[in-house]
């Protein structure tokens, strides 16, 4: 088997204990046989580190996946210990209510038409412009004789 054959498996193996459960790096590279300078190498190596943020990003979107299954359920929990008999547990329940983050905006549903263009800002209006629609709006009862740069 080439050398590199070799490297690539015990590669793998070590970045899939690093992933799996064992929390402590050292003992898994010890039970590969890794040193430390080997690993750090390793991390520097530009496919090794993609392997490496691919498997942290899976991981994140895993938390996030379980995070996101479970918080209404969590969500209730907690409006139910609003109720509880204990003051104390009541007062930390709605604490925590109030300490939630509101969660990211998802933005607008994604719909099939295609995408337009953002619009472009043309800059700054004229000076001139710019004062008669301020004053424009500022005074919206007065009749309207002609609209702003028509004239």
């Amino acid at each position: 088997m080439s050398k590199s054959k070799k490297s690539g498996r015990q590669q793998a193996a070590v970045l899939e204990d690093l992933f799996a459960g064992e929390p402590d790096p050292q003992t898994i590279l010890d039970k590969h046989n890794i040193n430390q300078d080997t690993y750090a190498r390793w991390l520097a190596a530009p496919h090794f580190a993609a392997l490496f943020e691919q498997r942290v990003a899976r991981a994140h979107h895993e938390a996030r996946l379980i995070l996101a299954r479970y918080a209404p359920r969590a969500a209730r929990k907690l409006i139910e210990l609003t109720q509880s008999g204990k003051e104390e547990v009541a007062r930390k329940a709605c604490l925590d209510i109030i300490a939630l983050p509101a969660p990211p905006d998802p933005g607008p549903a994604p719909d099939h038409r295609p995408a337009r263009a953002p619009a472009r800002s043309t800059g700054a209006l004229p000076a001139e412009l710019a004062s008669r629609l301020l004053a424009a709006l500022a005074n919206p009862t007065q009749p309207n004789d002609a609209a702003p740069g028509t004239e």
